[in-house]
This record gives C-alpha cells, sequence and structure tokens, in this order.
C-alpha cells in the first residue's frame, strides 16, 4: 500500500463503513461550558470582598494521593477551581462535608477551617485558581 501525505494529513474522507465522513465531524467543536458562577462557597457563605491593594492571581496543580488527608487550614483569599480526576472530600470544622467528582467546579471556604481528603483509589487532581492580594497568603494552616 503506498502512502498518500494528503490523506495522512486530512485524514480519511471515507470511514471504516465505507460511508463517507463529512468534514463536519472532524472538525473541533469550539465552545464553552459554565462550570460555576456565584457569589457564595460551597457551603452557601458569602464570598468576601476582593482584598485592597495589588492584585495576585495564582494557579495551582494540586494532587492528593489515595486516602491522604490534608491539614486542617484556611483561605485568607477567594479560591475556585476544578477537579480535574477523582473524588475530593472537603470538610469544615463545624463537621459540614461535601464530595466533588472529576469535571466538579469547588468555590473553597474562605477564613473558615476545612481540609480535603482522598478516600477514593485514584489520585485527585484539581487546578485551583487563587484571587488574592501581593502580600497575603494562600493558606494557613492551623
Amino acid at each position: 500500500m503506498s502512502r498518500n501525505p494528503l490523506r495522512e494529513l486530512c485524514g480519511d474522507p471515507v470511514g471504516e463503513s465505507g460511508g463517507v465522513v463529512s468534514a463536519d465531524s472532524r472538525e473541533a467543536r469550539t465552545g464553552s461550558t459554565t462550570i460555576v458562577d456565584t457569589s457564595e462557597s460551597w457551603d452557601g457563605t458569602a464570598l468576601p470582598s476582593y482584598p485592597a491593594g495589588t492584585p495576585r492571581i495564582t494557579i495551582l496543580r494540586i494532587t492528593i494521593a489515595p486516602g491522604e488527608r490534608l491539614a486542617m487550614h484556611r483561605h485568607p483569599v477567594i479560591n475556585a477551581g476544578v477537579v480535574l480526576q477523582g473524588e475530593l472530600t472537603v470538610v469544615a470544622e463545624n463537621g459540614l462535608s461535601k464530595t466533588f467528582s472529576a469535571g466538579s467546579g469547588i468555590v473553597e471556604l474562605v477564613n473558615t477551617f476545612h481540609y480535603g481528603e482522598n478516600r477514593g483509589t485514584v489520585p485527585v487532581d484539581l487546578a485551583m485558581f487563587y484571587a488574592g492580594g501581593a502580600d497575603l497568603p494562600l493558606s494557613v494552616k492551623r
């Protein structure tokens, strides 16, 4: 069988079943989906105002191994993210908890002590976005 550089570049216009594959089915779809749009954290508490002064945006990729529990901590700044893999259970100091699955958005508690825990069998992978100030820490351990 001879190589066809055009076919390698553009794909086979005839599908495996012999039917013609439309150009639309090969094109990437462009769009957006709102994951979270809120002014409250996951427990229903209103988010605080943004800090005054020089803003600082930080994006962290966080991995939590199966069975691992993070230290009790609080965030002095608003932060939100997406669970990319696994299931994360967040437990507030008052005992309230919520579990977030892959694809779920999470808006963290601000100035309330809590911890995250991976009760599953695969690593939890998170992308977290922090909207803080130049002189503010992202988290404070108890």
